[in-house]
């Protein structure tokens, strides 16, 4: 394990920064609590987190404008200057996404993830006092000022990076969940009455099932968001809300009604068969203008009784 690995794990154990991160991160849950606020946030219409996105443009500005103030001579100044402006508007966007994500971590997580947040809050003082400098006509400080910001920008993005591929934070949790491919017997149909619903096993893929107005509509068991129980759910309005941080799907066709969830549950078709119910994901390569091809029926479920 290398140092930067080594210091990253001794900062998950440090609980110390619990009596900092647990208080805030529950301010940040009740601000983020309606929800077209936390639809938004998470990036729950795009179909990806918007953070990472937001982090690019960030990222990328302050990088430039770090190359032009080392290499490039007095043409390039007004473009420096420009790129650390377009950072630091880009930063609050950036930062209100990142917390609205890290509110939803614990632990470990929660703590790096404290670090990684202040750390971007020291870099922007940085890059503000820099445009501050630049703007009175002290373009050696400011330059200087840029210099350290991106040095704390580094240390900033490692913890990012850490989060996202080393812990998966964020990441969808049913993104190689395949199958079944074939109908696959599941219980049978008396076992479950009008309104309930059961989490089972089909072909190796945890499955929910739950039974409204004669139909029986299956989803991933698996919240996508951060792997919470869906069966452990709260059921209302065709719809299932996860325990753990409140993502809300339909039934129907596994949109999302409320993040932060981003990426749609995966569902499939059911039918009865010879007394049982048995699911399969829906089969690709369907005819042009069917039900099931058509991008918003693609994976409703079809009851149907079999002989």
């Amino acid at each position: 394990m290398s140092m930067p690995q080594r210091m990253v794990r001794r900062l998950e154990r440090v609980e110390a920064l619990d009596k900092a991160a647990k208080p805030l991160s529950k301010v940040v849950q009740r601000v983020v609590k309606p929800r077209i606020v936390r639809n938004v946030l998470s990036g729950t219409n795009l179909g990806h987190p918007l953070h990472p996105a937001l982090t690019d443009v960030t990222v990328g500005a302050w990088t430039m404008s770090t190359l032009l103030d080392a290499v490039g001579g007095r043409e390039v100044e007004t473009a420096s200057d420009m790129l650390v402006m377009t950072g630091v508007a880009s930063a609050v966007p950036t930062a209100l996404t990142g917390l609205n994500d890290w509110s939803d971590t614990l632990d470990g997580d929660r703590r790096v993830g404290m670090v990684h947040a202040t750390a971007n809050t020291a870099a922007l003082s940085l890059y503000v006092a820099s445009l501050i400098a630049r703007a009175q006509g002290n373009r050696s400080r400011g330059k200087i000022l840029g210099f350290v910001g991106f040095g704390v920008l580094g240390v900033s993005a490692y913890l990012g990076g850490h989060l996202s591929f080393v812990k998966g934070v964020n990441v969808n949790r049913t993104a190689w969940q395949e199958g079944p491919d074939e109908w696959t017997p599941t219980l049978a149909e008396d076992a479950l009455a009008e309104g309930d619903h059961r989490v089972v096993d089909a072909g190796g893929v945890q499955v929910l099932l739950h039974k409204m107005d004669g139909m029986v509509y299956a989803l991933a068991a698996t919240c996508s968001h951060m792997g919470g129980p869906l069966g452990d759910g709260t059921f209302e309005r065709g719809c299932v809300t996860c325990p753990w941080h409140g993502s809300t799907f339909r039934f129907a066709d596994g949109g999302i009604v409320r993040g932060p969830a981003s990426t749609p549950q995966p569902c499939y078709e059911t039918r009865i068969h010879g007394g049982r119910i048995e699911v399969r994901i829906a089969p690709a390569g369907l005819p042009k203008g069917s039900d099931e091809a058509h991008p918003r029926r693609a994976n409703r479920r079809v009851l149907t009784r079999m002989p």
